[in-house]
């Protein structure tokens, strides 16, 4: 029997039916958000330690982990995304001015000077995406606080800055704890709960959601009944932002969230339909593109906790 008086750790209720107005700047309809994932170097390999290959996000449909064997296709296409893809959407994103927030593994961008000089030379946000891309509902909550610990270390050693965005991805039940446990972060991104930011109660005081996004994702050109072509990826993208464009129009604004990865969208065909897109937002008025750190640093202001 379900006591419906049993206290219960999960929010259904949210923002309910009035959201509230976010007062983004120049009266936006909507808030744009560009993040693009810089893993590849930091994903599960032998060579780094791991016990088998990467078998996730790559167009190696149904792809297995190899226990204790490198897998050399899998490991190219991660290669491409660092070596071709990342500096194709480097072009799109700098030759329109179009700001950008990078979910940096650690060793991925330890492994990786020259791209992240470009980022920090576009006055790109580079946010903490952990240690290594690697898979974390197994791991011990002390290892996952000690890889916490070296990814912001190595953060700032490599960045020049510590992060003050994280987004681990493929966390545990423990990782949204020990990233409030931690204290320097204004802000961490693993919920996809909602279209606004959110505070929640932590062990240092409040602590600010801002919500990512595995829909508006070109992750789903390499799941079963995702993107297939460039087009299809606009398609979406240009419903979504339609929708929420006219809701900002109404009294209702929101944020809208892409995420993109060097190793997909950064490939010449699906990058087409990216391309389209950034375009045909840029091609409306009172739409504010940022990065994910001035909505926090905005929120913060405007929606004290």
């Amino acid at each position: 029997m379900i006591d419906p008086a049993a206290p219960y750790p999960r929010d259904l209720r949210g923002y309910g039916r009035t959201p509230p107005q976010p007062q983004w700047p120049g009266d936006a309809r909507v808030a744009v958000q560009f993040v693009l994932n810089y893993e590849e170097g930091g994903e599960n390999n032998i060579l780094h330690g791991d016990p088998y290959s990467e078998a996730f996000l790559s167009d190696i449909m149904g792809a297995a982990n190899w226990p204790n064997q490198r897998h050399w296709n899998m490991e190219s296409i991660y290669e491409y995304g660092a070596r071709a893809g990342f500096w194709r959407l480097w072009r799109l994103f700098t030759g329109r001015k179009v700001p950008l927030t990078v979910y940096g593994v650690a060793t991925a961008l330890m492994r990786s000077p020259e791209q992240v000089a470009a980022m920090r030379e576009a006055d790109w946000e580079i946010a903490s995406h952990g240690l290594k891309w690697i898979e974390y509902k197994d791991v011990p909550r002390d290892v996952e606080r000690q890889h916490l610990e070296e990814a912001v270390r190595m953060h700032r050693e490599v960045t020049g800055e510590r992060p003050y965005g994280f987004y681990l991805g493929r966390a545990s039940m423990n990782s949204a704890d020990l990233v409030m446990e931690e204290g320097g972060f204004l802000y961490s991104s693993d919920s996809y709960a909602d279209d606004l930011p959110y505070w929640v109660a932590g062990p240092r005081g409040p602590h600010l959601i801002i919500p990512y996004t595995l829909e508006a994702n070109d992750m789903r050109f390499a799941t079963a009944q995702g993107f297939n072509t460039g087009e299809q990826f606009f398609t979406y993208l240009k419903d979504t932002f339609d929708v929420l464009y006219r809701e900002g129009a109404e009294g209702s604004p929101k944020m809208f969230s892409v995420g993109l990865h060097c190793r997909l969208v950064g490939r010449p065909g699906k990058s087409a339909g990216l391309e389209r897109f950034v375009d045909y937002v840029l091609g409306h008025d009172k739409v504010w593109v940022t990065r994910r750190v001035d909505i926090a640093r905005h929120w913060r202001r405007v929606r004290p906790a």
